[in-house]
């Protein structure tokens, strides 16, 4: 990181970028410089622009910074019709809008698919990419038993009483009391209703873009090692092969390793752009 205090930048401003499908908030560094360096946060199912609080209070003051509530999450509700292609094109028309031709996207889970979506379409935009607790794009990693099963998660969610379902998913996305209050914290603006909903169209959205694709920029994996969401892990592994780039496990984190263990994250991306750039 740069130190000087006459290139320090602030996360100030709340923008919407507005769509026939709803308004999507974001929040981005006063004085957007394209000399500088942009890390774009896209964060998790569920989750809102509050799981990056940390990285945010890290990384603030040298980059320009640019973190959203996802389409259909947080404040941009309500939302019509969500799709990673959507998610895709606002992603690109939030940095086209702020003079930004390229930034680092640091994705986790459902944000590290996004990022995916906007690869396979924009992939001059992505300089960099830092995965966390993500799996990959391409048919050749999910069966057809893991397809069906990703279908299958809006009914099953409404299976589970309201509170035990909410307990559970910030439960097993985290493993420290603060990390696990910020999640319930994030769920707490949904119904059940929309919550199970949102994870239908997250996961059943997924399969729809799934494709081949071919990311020509550095990349970085980070995994929680306590992560059990899904088979994270074993995606990884076979992504790692695949991209020949290692898996960083994260010590004491699940599934919200950012947010687990905030600072080694940190500091794994700040050695992963001090390596890129």
């Amino acid at each position: 990181m740069d130190d000087n205090p006459e290139k320090r930048v602030k996360v100030v401003k709340e923008k919407a970028l507005s769509t026939e499908c709803g308004n999507i908030y974001y929040w981005v560094s006063d004085n957007c410089s394209e000399d500088r360096i942009t890390l774009f946060f896209l964060h998790g199912l569920t989750a809102s622009h509050k799981l990056f609080s940390k990285q945010i209070d890290y990384f603030d003051g040298h980059f320009n910074l640019l973190v959203w509530d996802t389409p259909a999450h947080g404040k941009s509700r309500p939302y019509k019709d969500f799709s990673y292609e959507k998610a895709a094109i606002a992603a690109k028309q939030i940095l086209d809008e702020n003079g930004i031709s390229e930034a680092v996207f640091i994705g986790q889970s459902l944000g590290g698919f996004i990022t995916q979506s906007v690869i396979k379409r924009y992939p001059e935009v992505v300089s960099a990419f830092v995965s966390i607790d993500s799996t990959p794009f391409g048919e050749k990693y999910y069966s057809s038993s893991d397809k069906w099963w990703l279908r299958q998660i809006e009914w099953m969610s409404k299976m589970y009483p309201d509170s035990y379902l909410r307990k559970a998913i910030a439960k097993q996305c985290t493993t420290n009391k603060r990390a696990y209050m910020n999640m319930m914290d994030m769920l707490s603006i949904y119904d059940k209703k929309e919550l199970c909903h949102l994870m239908g169209i997250g996961f059943a959205g997924f399969l729809e873009d799934n494709s081949d694709i071919e990311i020509k920029c550095p990349v970085m994996l980070i995994v929680g090692e306590k992560d059990i969401t899904g088979k994270v892990k074993k995606y990884n592994k076979e992504w790692s092969e695949s991209l020949g780039v290692p898996v960083t496990w994260i010590e004491n984190a699940a599934h919200n390793s950012n947010d687990d263990n905030p600072e080694a994250v940190n500091k794994l991306i700040d050695e992963f752009l001090n390596s890129v750039y």
